[in-house]
């Protein structure tokens, strides 16, 4: 617990979100960012915020990172719960929480970087609009949305900070890192270069297996694109990713491409008729030229697990115990199957089989990764299981699953706890946000 303790802050006492929903409603009519800034801070814009996962891991690397504006829109949900959250914890000050689509770019206040995990969808591009200058993407799809704003500001920020998951690289299974050469070119062309990393949070330490791809990008004219010596040396040594998360130099091998065509010819060819994706876990890209290679993580320091983070037994509620009656339900869902199932729908029989999963969960390793269908008291293969030393079995409490996300005990709190599991599901592991901040912050203030 000691080590857990030094990676996160105190505890945050809560109030009912009840009391944050009247001022966060009047908030997305009325944007105000109104937060007090001086020439030496880093000014934020956080989109599809979530809890404020990247608010956290960045105000805890530095004083300096100060967040102007934010926006958290749940859309088919009568309840906003993360936005509730994100009010309750930092206030309704510059919290918008409406549909982005819908926000006018120049009511979007002048920032130093720009940073969101945007959902992962469809990114392909439907035509080219030549009247406009711009793109049109596939309806509804949300980084169409960060683009709109780096294209229209009248003051675009000079860095973003984005997240997705580890999968984007190689989608759509049909045309194998389409998605992620349309988000490098639409950049390129915005005159961003371009750095990323696939990491497993687990591999530096954290309690969370969680792999993640996590990109960096600063604008041609910045002092990190004068800070490049050679693409290779900015991903093994030199660059944010490299310095944050260092990585085994040695025989590391390295393929470079030129990404070609508007945005609609990419969508339509890039990658055509290959089994694999050209991008690898690291890369650099600079004038649509891609440097590109995978490496292993090269971190020797103190390590959480599962059983690091767990409350004491006795402050377990009763509702997470699992009874008796209920852990051969349990063992079924976790173990191994090879079975005949037939479709109630159609009537067509079909082999259904899985491995078999830990049950219990292994406390002296990371945890598995956490999904948005953690909560509740219903079987499941995915939710995490642990034997207590009184030789009894329960699920992972809220505060258990923020601490696997590196957030303060109870930040989700005012939630339902099924909604705080979902949320955490969600979010990411703050705890690489804040190594990335700490080596933006380093890198601008020196």
């Amino acid at each position: 617990m000691s080590e857990y303790s030094n990676i996160i802050n105190d505890n945050i006492l809560c109030e009912p979100l009840a009391a944050y929903s009247a001022s966060c409603k009047q908030l997305s009519l009325f944007p105000d960012p109104g937060v007090e800034t001086n020439e030496e801070d880093i000014r934020i814009i956080e989109l599809f915020a979530g809890v404020g996962g990247f608010r956290v891991g960045l105000e805890r690397a530095s004083e300096k990172f100060k967040t102007v504006w934010n926006n958290q829109w749940e859309p088919s949900t009568k309840r906003q719960d993360a936005s509730l959250v994100y009010c309750q914890r930092f206030g309704s000050l510059g919290h918008s929480n409406v549909d982005i689509a819908t926000v006018e770019v120049e009511d979007i206040p002048d920032a130093d970087i720009l940073v969101g995990g945007f959902p992962c969808q469809d990114y392909s591009v439907a035509t080219t609009l030549k009247r406009s200058g711009g793109i049109e993407g596939k309806k509804g799809v949300l980084w169409w949305q960060i683009h709109r704003i780096l294209r229209d500001h009248k003051n675009p920020p000079k860095y973003l900070m984005l997240e997705n998951v580890d999968r984007l690289l190689g989608s759509p299974a049909s045309q194998k890192g389409r998605d992620f050469a349309i988000i490098l070119a639409s950049l390129s062309d915005l005159g961003y270069n371009v750095e990323w990393r696939v990491i497993n949070a687990a591999e530096y330490g954290m309690p969370q297996r969680r792999r993640r791809t996590y990109i960096f990008a600063f604008k041609t004219n910045s002092v990190f694109t004068d800070s490049i010596k050679t693409m290779s040396d900015w991903i093994i040594k030199d660059g944010i990713m490299a310095k944050a998360f260092p990585v085994i130099q040695n025989n590391v091998n390295f393929s470079q491409f030129l990404i070609e065509g508007d945005l609609s010819e990419i969508s339509a060819n890039f990658n055509k008729g290959r089994t694999l994706s050209p991008f690898k876990n690291a890369g650099l890209m600079i004038n649509r030229v891609v440097f590109t290679a995978q490496t292993t993580p090269n971190y020797n320091g103190p390590s959480v697990t599962l059983g690091d983070i767990l409350i004491p037994e006795s402050e377990v509620p009763q509702e997470f115990f699992i009874g008796e009656d209920e852990i051969e339900k349990w063992r079924y869902a976790k173990g191994g199957k090879s079975e005949k199932r037939v479709n109630k729908t159609t009537g067509y029989e079909y082999n259904y089989s899985e491995g078999a999963m830990a049950f219990p969960d292994f406390k002296d390793k990371p945890s598995r990764t956490i999904i948005t269908g953690e909560g509740g008291s219903a079987p499941s293969r995915f939710k995490h299981v642990i034997l207590t030393e009184s030789n009894r079995y329960r699920r992972l409490t809220p505060i258990e699953l923020e601490r696997l996300n590196m957030f303060p005990d109870n930040h989700t709190a005012g939630a339902s706890d099924m909604r705080r599991a979902f949320l955490m599901g969600n979010a990411l592991v703050t705890g690489i946000v804040e190594r990335i901040g700490l080596q933006l912050v380093n890198s601008l203030l020196l």
